[in-house]
């Protein structure tokens, strides 16, 4: 097969030398993109929670633009972070799920504890562009912390293959449902690395996976990757752009951290707290303070983004630095989560894997000084799908997506838009028609039109009009059976036949 164009431009000599250009670098944003884990609508103060502390995130909420109504490509982890990565909603998407490629392999020991020797989700299409190898065409430095979930330990699609200078985090997200895991990944091109590594969490292989000497355990994941993140964010300058892509774990089940003075703080004030008993199966341990524990992960990774931000303004890097926060899909009720005690449906209906608004509305704030004004709230529909087209956008690609089709083959879609013009107020927003989703493990469609949502459940159409509606309580599918036949015709256009993720598809007359 011949590559997509965007890989005979990153080895031209005229690329090269326009990546180095120190005249180009100059002109050009820093982007840290912080993708959060299973946050709902609700789980921020800036969003109306009012038993959890967020104080970093309310004041980068205040600097720039908060949207109100932005949207997950998917209403769960891979298939989502694929449809930020690729551009593609997950109709056109080759990542559509969570189809893991760990089960069925050979074990290995560390310590004493059983672990899977290839860990690691479907891997994305190697011929189609993802986010980082953009940016590494456009000659910016890109690191990535966190979760990977786009492909398995040797497989097509891992982070130094695709566009990634440095990496440290999870590349299997079920090896994320640990917080003390027994390895994480890493590649480091400083390093010499030359693929994906593991690193031997050495202090916590000395007590097992599960049972009372869990807790045992010292190496914190979260925290870990949190302070590779800015090690790498130390070592950047205004001299070369750089793209982070900080995909913290954070608040997802497992229900656990380091016993400090976050977690004290909700302990000692959710009096009557729930403990869980544990599902060995899932990875999630048993734990004790659920709602504590719950609350704390929150504010730690409110934390986290504190220690952002004040790098940034420590480096003088903040000005010319777009700062994105936001979530991978809606809230999970999993490893002993209460969502109802939160509210965390944020008066939206739905959690993780549904494609009700409770499970793919995120929150989503867009900080960046040189160009956005502070207090925004904006309410345009925007969806993951459309950031790849809007770093294209304002990283000076003239041409796209033409410029990273791949030219053997004709229906290499690119679904999104730039919100370029709603953060910087220069240009004309051209909005979309139209939104969708799939989802196979649930066997779930949606497309929302305007005000109107169709959500296709095992083939049988309902449709809610958001206006009116916001909980997507009354189904008006009988109602309005033109508008719905309408919908249903435009939603088939937009699936493309899967041999890995399958949805039933709703009959037209």
């Amino acid at each position: 097969m011949r590559k997509p164009s965007f890989w005979l431009l990153l080895s031209s000599p005229l690329a090269v030398a326009a990546a180095n250009s120190p005249s180009g670098e100059s002109q050009r944003p820093n982007v840290i993109f912080i993708m959060c884990d299973d946050m709902g609508y609700g789980d921020l103060g800036c969003y109306g929670q009012p038993y959890i502390q967020t104080p970093n995130i309310d004041s980068l909420s205040r600097s720039g633009i908060r949207f109100t109504q932005a949207y997950a490509g998917s209403p769960v982890s891979a298939p989502s972070r694929a449809s930020l990565m690729t551009g593609q909603h997950s109709g056109h998407c080759e990542v559509r799920g969570n189809k893991e490629y760990w089960a069925d392999k050979p074990l290995m020991k560390y310590g004493d504890n059983d672990e899977y020797t290839v860990v690691g989700q479907h891997p994305y299409d190697s011929a189609h562009v993802v986010m980082p190898e953009l940016f590494k065409d456009r000659g910016y430095d890109t690191g990535m912390f966190g979760k990977w979930a786009g492909g398995y330990e040797g497989s097509r699609s891992t982070p130094d293959k695709r566009g990634v200078d440095e990496y440290f985090g999870f590349i299997c997200q079920f090896q994320a449902h640990l917080y003390y895991p027994n390895f994480l990944n890493r590649y480091s091109k400083a390093a010499g690395d030359t693929a994906t590594v593991r690193v031997t969490m050495e202090e916590n292989i000395k007590y097992p996976m599960h049972g009372p000497d869990y807790l045992k355990r010292t190496q914190y994941s979260a925290d870990i990757i949190h302070q590779k993140a800015l090690e790498w964010l130390d070592s950047r300058s205004a001299d070369t752009p750089f793209f982070g892509l900080l995909t913290y774990t954070l608040p997802h089940a497992e229900l656990v951290q380091p016993r400090d003075s976050i977690l004290q703080h909700y302990t000692e004030r959710f009096t009557d707290d729930p403990d869980w008993a544990g599902q060995p199966w899932s990875r999630y341990n048993a734990t004790t303070h659920t709602h504590a524990q719950f609350a704390g992960m929150i504010t730690r990774l409110d934390a986290y983004v504190g220690d952002i931000m004040r790098k940034l303004d420590e480096k003088g890097l903040a000005d010319n630095t777009i700062l994105i926060f936001t979530s991978d899909n809606g809230p999970h009720e999993e490893g002993g989560a209460d969502p109802v005690f939160f509210g965390r449906d944020g008066k939206l209906r739905g959690l993780k894997r549904e494609i009700h608004e409770g499970g793919i509305r995120v929150p989503f704030i867009v900080r960046w000084p040189e160009k956005i004004a502070p207090g925004q709230t904006n309410d345009t529909p925007i969806i993951f799908y459309d950031m790849l087209p809007t770093f294209a956008e304002l990283t000076g690609v003239e041409e796209f997506p033409g410029k990273y089709a791949n030219p053997d083959n004709p229906s290499d879609y690119f679904d999104g838009i730039s919100i370029a013009p709603l953060l910087t107020g220069e240009g004309d927003y051209k909005g979309h028609d139209y939104l969708y989703w799939e989802f196979n493990e649930t066997d779930q469609m949606g497309l929302r039109m305007g005000p109107w949502k169709l959500i296709v459940k095992n083939g049988v159409p309902e449709l809610y009009n958001l206006d009116l509606d916001i909980h997507e309580d009354n189904n008006v599918a009988a109602d309005y059976p033109q508008l719905v036949d309408s919908m249903v015709r435009l939603l088939l256009t937009q699936h493309t036949p899967s041999p890995h993720f399958h949805v039933t598809l709703p009959t037209v007359d």
